[in-house]
C-alpha cells in the first residue's frame, strides 16, 4: 500500500488541492507541484491499531512539513527524521516554543521554520505558491507566554482560491471564530476525539464549521490509536440528522480526495 500511495501522491495533479489522510491528525496535501505534510505520524507499534499508510524513509517529495505542537503523535521523531533525510529541501514549520524539543529529537535548527499566531509563511515553486497562516489552538488552554508564544497552533493553508484549516489539537475558545472567519475556510480539518483528549466533541466541531462558514468539514484525530474514543459513524449520524446542509468528507486511512472546484 505504501508504495502505491506514494506514487499516487507524486503523480496527482489538479487545479484544487488534493488531500490524503495518513491517520490520526496526519495529512498529505498536494497543490500543483507542491506537497506538504501536516502532523505526519507514520511510526508503527505502541498503541497504534491501524498500520501507517506510508514509509517515512521513502517520502522524498515533501516541500514542507507542518507540525502543530510538540506532542510525539504530531511531531514524531520516527517519522520526521527519516522524512527529512529523504526530502532534502523540506523544512519543518512549528511553534517557536517547540524548537528546543525538535532539536532534542534530532532535527537540526537549519531544518526548522518557527512561527506564531498571526504570522505568515510563504512557499514558492514553479510559479505557484502556498501561504501558511498560524492561529492559536487551545489544548486545553492557550498557555501563551511572551517569549514562547502559543505552544499549540492551527494552520490555515491557502492554495490559490482554497483555504484548508488544520486545527491540530484544539477545544473551543472565545476568539477562535473571529480569528478564522476572515480566511473564508474551504475545508476545516477538525479533531473530534473529545475533551478527555483535549479536543472538540463532534457537536463542537460541527458548530465551529457552521460558525466560520466552512464549505467542508473533515473529522480527524480518531481511530488510529487505542486511546481514541470517537467513532466516524457517530460523526456521520450527527451531520445527517443535525447539519443536513453542511458538506462533509470522512476519509479511510490512506484515501485521497480532491477539493471540489465549486
Amino acid at each position: 500500500m505504501a508504495d502505491s500511495l506514494l506514487r499516487e501522491i507524486e503523480l496527482s495533479h489538479s487545479w484544487t488541492p488534493t488531500l490524503w489522510w495518513l491517520g490520526h491528525a496526519g495529512f498529505a496535501i498536494k497543490y500543483h507541484a507542491m506537497t506538504f505534510y501536516v502532523d505526519p505520524c507514520l511510526s508503527n507499534g505502541g498503541e497504534r491499531v491501524t498500520p501507517a499508510p506510508l514509509n517515512a524513509a521513502e517520502i522524498s517529495n515533501a516541500d514542507m512539513v507542518l507540525a502543530t505542537h510538540s506532542h510525539t503523535r504530531h511531531m514524531d521523531p520516527l517519522t520526521l527524521n527519516p522524512l527529512l533525510a529523504a526530502s532534502s529541501r523540506a523544512k519543518v514549520v512549528m511553534p517557536k516554543s517547540a524548537g528546543e524539543y525538535a532539536n532534542s529529537i534530532g532535527i537540526s535548527y537549519d531544518r526548522m521554520r518557527t512561527t506564531d499566531a498571526d504570522l505568515r509563511i510563504e512557499y514558492f515553486r514553479e510559479g505557484d505558491y502556498i501561504r501558511v497562516y498560524a492561529v492559536p489552538s487551545a489544548h486545553p488552554e492557550l498557555n501563551h507566554t511572551p517569549l514562547g508564544g502559543y505552544p499549540q497552533l492551527g494552520y490555515l493553508i491557502r492554495c490559490g482560491g482554497c483555504t484548508i484549516y488544520h486545527a491540530g489539537d484544539c477545544v473551543p475558545y472565545e476568539t477562535l471564530v473571529e480569528r478564522l472567519r476572515p480566511y473564508s475556510v474551504t475545508v476545516a480539518l477538525l479533531p473530534i476525539d473529545g475533551p478527555e483528549n483535549g479536543n472538540f466533541t463532534i457537536e463542537q466541531a460541527a458548530d465551529l464549521a457552521e460558525r466560520i462558514e466552512a464549505q467542508w468539514i473533515v473529522p480527524m484525530h480518531y481511530g488510529t490509536f487505542a486511546s481514541s474514543t470517537a467513532k466516524p459513524e457517530q460523526f456521520v449520524e450527527h451531520m445527517l440528522f443535525h447539519r443536513p446542509g453542511q458538506r462533509f468528507k470522512v476519509f479511510e486511512c490512506g484515501e485521497g480526495w480532491t477539493v471540489p472546484e465549486d
